[in-house]
């Protein structure tokens, strides 16, 4: 009797039987939200997101922030340049370099500046002059983008116009603060007020006010000095911050120089003068007056009591370094080492002779230059 084949039979039986465990499992896995893919090592096609559990924020996307340089990584790097203690912990290039701009910081360039030619003799600062017009920040802002200059001092910020020019020309320019001070204001020691607020020097120095009896002094004509709006940053400062960009008054006598204003000052019995207080206070031919926001608080920028002039210079007024730092005094700014960004030896002498100054013994020989540390 022939053999019966079963093979075709038990195919069958066996293809039944593996749907039957397939489909069990797909309907097991779509229930149960179980991976069968994962168990078995196969590499899933997307990945699978999961639901947020109630009161969970929802994943944002990467900050553009988090892949590229931040702006404040700038301003760390400003803040870095006053890490040293000393002069000699500051690296410096070796070469001459001219300087120039700001008259305020005139008692800088005579206090601090010799103590970095002893620490280093090779890092040469020489004081240049402007060609034409008078010594101020914005003269010494245009001669570093005339390349006159390798580094500029300025007692206001940098303009627009003047960023803008420096890019035409290939470069960047850079600000970076290493002190503050106060405007004082000088009157002539025969004056006898108490003070002033800054809307009566306002109404002074527009025309409004033309006698000292509107402010409580003598019967006597104000003949208000001021150097030109173009020569440097103490005038743009004051118009802007005192005028509130109004323009001087016909009465205002310009003057070249903050030597011979306070000295016009001195010889006038009605005269005014605004200049840093380090170039006023202490003056033996001029007096400081106080002055406020309002009327009832007048803040002297010097260290009472006054001193009178005929005391001069036996004695001499002195700064008051807390009223100008707190604020209470109404005229302070920033001082500011103006720095090329070109990659070249002028680059590296401006942010040398800014972290000179940041260091903890230019901070101190600022201070002893009658100036407001910063750090």
């Amino acid at each position: 009797m022939a053999q019966k084949n079963d093979t075709p039979a038990l195919i069958a039986s066996l293809l039944l039987t593996l749907g039957l465990i397939g489909g069990g499992l797909w309907w097991l896995t779509q229930r149960s939200g179980f991976n069968l893919g994962q168990v078995l090592g196969a590499k899933p096609t997307s990945s699978p997101v999961s639901p947020a559990s109630p009161g969970s924020p929802a994943p944002s996307p990467p900050s553009p922030a988090q892949s590229q340089n931040s702006p404040s990584q700038g301003s760390q790097n400003n803040a870095d340049q006053g890490s040293a203690k000393t002069f000699a912990e500051v690296q410096v290039p070796s070469g001459l370099f001219n300087y120039g701009g700001s008259t305020s910081w005139a008692p800088i360039r005579g206090e601090v500046d010799p103590e970095i030619q002893k620490a280093w003799s090779g890092f040469q600062l020489r004081y240049t002059q402007p060609t034409s017009g008078t010594p101020g920040s914005a003269t010494g802002i245009r001669m570093l983008l005339n390349n006159q200059l390798s580094l500029a001092q300025s007692s206001r910020s940098l303009k627009p116009e003047e960023y803008q020019e420096a890019q035409t020309k290939g470069f960047t320019l850079k600000e970076i603060p290493v002190a503050m001070e106060g405007i004082a204001i000088a009157i002539n020691p025969n004056l006898k007020i108490p003070g002033l607020t800054i809307e009566q020097l306002k109404g002074i120095y527009t025309g409004q006010i033309t006698n000292w009896n509107q402010v409580g002094g003598a019967n006597l004509p104000i003949t208000p000095y001021s150097r030109r709006p173009a020569d440097g940053g103490t005038v743009e400062f004051f118009v802007e911050n005192v005028l509130g960009g109004s323009s001087f008054g016909s009465t205002v006598k310009f003057i070249n120089t903050t030597t011979l204003a306070l000295q016009s000052v001195s010889s006038d019995p009605g005269g005014l003068y605004y200049a840093s207080a380090p170039e006023v206070i202490g003056q033996c031919g001029v007096e400081p007056i106080a002055l406020g926001r309002q009327s009832n608080e007048l803040v002297a920028p010097y260290q009472e009591p006054l001193i009178p002039a005929a005391q001069c210079p036996a004695q001499r007024n002195q700064i008051n370094m807390q009223t100008l730092q707190s604020g209470q005094y109404p005229l302070t700014r920033r001082l500011f080492v103006i720095v090329k960004q070109d990659g070249q030896a002028d680059q590296q002498a401006g942010e040398a002779y800014a972290k000179l100054l940041l260091s903890d013994q230019g901070q101190e020989l600022l201070s002893k230059a009658k100036f407001i540390r910063i750090r």
